[in-house]
């Protein structure tokens, strides 16, 4: 099964981000778009700006949770709006 890591940037002055994974993407972003996504997202306009397909939950989680905790892949990824790494 595929899963997809993602990053989402809110629209606005002060825009923010978030990480998260899913195996719909598409179906995600409606669900945060309409408050109905995770609690830190709610009350927010997102747009994706980042993707990435993995084989299995057990490592987009462990994706997920390493752009989490990179602070400099993660501002790479928010100031640069690329699609793809290489690390």
């Amino acid at each position: 099964m595929v899963y997809h890591v993602y990053m989402l940037k809110s629209v606005g002055k002060k825009p923010v981000t978030y990480v998260g994974y899913t195996k719909n993407l598409k179906n995600r972003i409606k669900l945060h778009n309409s408050s109905k996504g995770a609690k830190f997202t709610k009350g927010r306009k997102w747009k994706l700006i980042y993707k990435e397909k993995l084989n299995s939950k057990k490592e987009a989680i462990s994706r997920e949770y390493y752009i989490k905790n990179h602070r400099t892949v993660r501002n790479k990824i928010k100031n640069e709006n690329i699609n793809t790494l290489t690390l």
